[in-house]
């Protein structure tokens, strides 16, 4: 018993590992590699227009003002946590990755307003297909204002400002599209976090431990099968959680077969009664743990059975 409970405490041990090292080297590191890049360009941009600025004008003190703001994004700490230029990052916080991106766009923006013509027109295209793209009613009618004669002057004041208020709305899209995807991959890790705590709570109290391998093995089945018959790629957030969740949802459904199968209700049959909850070493219970780790729809439709069992009809109206 104590040798199956070291056991689990390694195996939750080492998929937490696997869950920081997803979390800094699959999903942050490679944003923040792409956040590098897209600094470096901006600096570069910001370096050809301070050269051609004249000493002491607006249009310099805008292009002075990009870059210490961009000098500000290699402070230690602002987006990265460092031990050491030797030992490199140690850990790339989803929020600080966000706020950095949105003050690269407000950069961006500033540029803008003292870019040449050339990069003016150039902008202005991009910015209209991405506008077009957007199925909101309101970036098509800014996208049309944007396509008009008027708007297609660099000299012009009001062609600017509405070039600045095209960037806008298309960085606000982008930014929110990636706080929004941050914010689903952080609850998933949190998810992930608190599951292990309760297999690990599980496991030292009940004789399930093979119910949760099976059911994590399922879990993980899951999103593999559903990348290679679809051919797409799942989201990091379903790929962490799945295993987590097909080991808890094995326990469940095991529990839930149990009390379906009991005399009383007797809605599965003697086989499911002698082969769930109490015989959980069985061929039967284990490969219907794996089921309910690969399928959740499989747990929630037990779950839904069992709880009109518990909630009865209701009461016919007199």
């Amino acid at each position: 018993m104590r040798d199956g409970r070291t056991g689990l405490v390694l195996v939750c041990a080492c998929y937490l590992l696997v869950v920081h090292i997803t979390n800094r080297g699959l999903i942050a590191a490679p944003r923040y590699r792409l956040l590098q890049a897209r600094l470096r360009d901006c600096r570069a941009r910001a370096g050809v227009l301070a050269a051609g600025c004249p000493e002491g004008s607006a249009e310099g003190a805008t292009v002075s003002a990009v870059l210490t703001r961009l000098q500000d994004l290699d402070l230690a700490g602002t987006v990265v946590w460092r031990l050491s230029p030797r030992f490199g990052v140690l850990a790339i916080p989803l929020s600080k990755l966000a706020a950095a991106w949105r003050v690269l766009h407000s950069a961006e923006r500033r540029l803008l307003s003292v870019e040449s013509a050339a990069e003016f027109h150039a902008q202005r295209q991009w910015f209209l297909l991405r506008l077009a793209a957007s199925s909101d009613p309101a970036d098509g009618e800014l996208a049309a204002r944007l396509a008009t004669d008027s708007a297609a002057d660099p000299q012009a004041p009001e062609a600017r400002a509405l070039l600045l208020t095209a960037a806008q709305r298309v960085h606000d899209l982008e930014d929110t599209a990636s706080e929004r995807d941050y914010e689903q991959q952080r609850i998933a890790l949190w998810l992930a976090m608190t599951g292990l705590g309760s297999i690990l709570l599980i496991g030292s109290v009940l004789d399930h431990r093979a119910t949760m391998l099976l059911g994590a093995l399922g879990g993980f089945l899951s999103p593999v099968i559903g990348v290679l018959r679809s051919q797409r790629p799942s989201s990091w957030g379903v790929l962490v959680l799945a295993p987590v969740g097909g080991a808890l949802a094995a326990v469940g459904g095991l529990l839930l077969v149990r009390m379906l199968a009991d005399p009383d209700l007797n809605l599965l049959g003697q086989v499911f009664l002698e082969n769930s909850w109490a015989a959980p070493a069985r061929p039967l219970a284990l490969a219907m743990a794996l089921l309910f780790g690969f399928s959740g729809t499989l747990f929630s439709r037990l779950a839904l059975t069992a709880t009109g069992q518990l909630t009865g009809p209701s009461p016919r109206p007199v």
